[in-house]
């Protein structure tokens, strides 16, 4: 398979081509995913967090998709008694 020749100014491309087509082929994937990897990183990071504070809402509000996502465990921290220990002594 012929593979057309680039029209290349800068030498370190040409030194880089180079070096790529003198590697066997399971490394040259090695290098393509590798460049992959180092294309992810310079992407802005896509986030689905909420903003971290918005005016006039409360906490419960802000965490109320949050709220009874976890299964088991008691509904409220006062049904362990070594967590109400001393509450409301003085």
């Amino acid at each position: 398979m012929s593979v057309p020749e680039l029209q290349i100014v800068d030498p370190s491309e040409r030194e880089l081509i180079d070096v790529f087509r003198a590697l066997p082929s399971d490394k040259q994937h090695e290098v393509l995913d590798f460049v992959a990897f180092l294309r992810t990183r310079m992407e802005p990071a896509a986030t689905t967090m909420p903003p971290v504070f918005e005016p006039g809402i409360s906490f419960a509000q802000a965490a109320r998709q949050y709220i009874g996502c976890l299964d088991g465990g008691p509904e409220d921290l006062s049904t362990n008694p070594d967590y109400m220990e001393g509450f409301g002594e003085t």
